[in-house]
């Protein structure tokens, strides 16, 4: 997916580049900047010491050398120091500017660390949301592969306000079995009024979204692209607010009979704006459907119910409460 958190060693990934948030004399760091050192060999730090100095917010471009990815980008992430000292505009900087050297280098994927959330003392929170909407206001405009690596959970904090509200509703709805769900949908069903079966005469350009929703012979595909157009949205425009990458994109529009996974239909239920019983029919089509007894699901849910429909906001829930991201891999 363009953008996907991962929990994994950032020096030992296979990226086109990696960002070593490091200190403004270049020198080796502890924990992953240590790992960087001792992986790339003796060259990265023969290479940085001829180099000498880069300021907070700027960037420096080396070889990987002995590393998986090919290069490193070296950034200077700001100390905390209360917020008022141009803090986050530094922290911003560091992030636009290893995106823009990877674009002028033409690297299709990029690694970051959570820049300035460990030693550098900067709000684990606020960092998050640094990172998660500079990535985003790039990604808006470009195509790359970008992951933002965490190396453990302490490393990782949603805002408090947000992390209550979420569990506070899986705390009222979760349901323990499957069982109860089940029967649940079934009475649904067997107690509504539209019948699942629908003419074709019913096609016309005057059609309500749920008319579309419901017609029942499409496929996945079909459906997914009469509701763009409801919509009024570009394919552009649908696949990045879904995190799904042009390549896959292409695959859906072109194959109609494509089996998308659970996650693929749901980024584009938000990508859409669908309610949840519009994002419950689009799902059908696909032979999914959503549960009470699924934490995934719940957290969906969640913000599809209050209209909060900004996928990178859904996928860092969804990591902090170790379930599947909302997008697809890569083709």
């Amino acid at each position: 997916m363009p953008l996907e958190i991962i929990r994994e060693d950032i020096s030992r990934l296979h990226t086109d580049a990696i960002v070593h948030s490091t200190n403004t004399r270049l020198r080796k760091g502890t924990g992953s900047s240590e790992a960087i050192f001792r992986l790339a060999g003796d060259e990265l730090e023969a290479k940085l010491n001829q180099i000498g100095y880069c300021a907070p917010g700027d960037i420096v471009l080396t070889s990987g050398y002995k590393l998986n990815s090919n290069y490193i980008i070296h950034t200077v992430g700001p100390k905390w120091m209360g917020g008022s000292h141009n803090e986050s505009s530094q922290l911003e900087s560091c992030y636009r500017g290893a995106l823009d050297c990877a674009l002028k280098h033409n690297l299709k994927s990029i690694a970051f660390p959570l820049i300035s959330a460990g030693n550098y003392g900067y709000p684990k929170d606020e960092a998050l949301q640094i990172a998660i909407t500079t990535i985003q206001s790039f990604l808006l405009k470009h195509e790359m592969l970008v992951y933002l690596v965490v190396f453990d959970k302490q490393a990782y904090q949603l805002s408090t306000q947000l992390f209550q509200s979420v569990n506070q509703y899986i705390d009222d709805h979760y349901v323990e079995t499957r069982t109860l769900y089940s029967q649940n949908r079934r009475e649904e069903y067997e107690n509504q009024e539209i019948s699942p079966k629908i003419s074709y005469a019913r096609l016309e350009s005057s059609k309500t979204l749920d008319d579309v929703l419901l017609e029942l012979d499409e496929s996945f595909s079909q459906s997914l692209l009469k509701l763009i157009d409801q919509k009024g949205m570009t394919d552009v425009e649908t696949y990045k607010r879904a995190n799904i990458t042009k390549a896959h994109f292409s695959k859906i529009r072109t194959h109609k009979d494509y089996r998308p996974t659970k996650n693929t239909v749901l980024a584009f239920c938000v990508a859409l704006k669908l309610n949840l019983k519009e994002s419950n029919t689009l799902l059908e089509k696909a032979g999914f459907s959503l549960s009470n007894s699924s934490i995934g699901d719940l957290i969906v849910k969640f913000f599809i119910e209050n209209k909060r429909f900004d996928i990178f906001e859904i996928n860092e829930v969804l990591f902090e409460y170790d379930q599947l991201l909302l997008g697809s891999n890569s083709l």
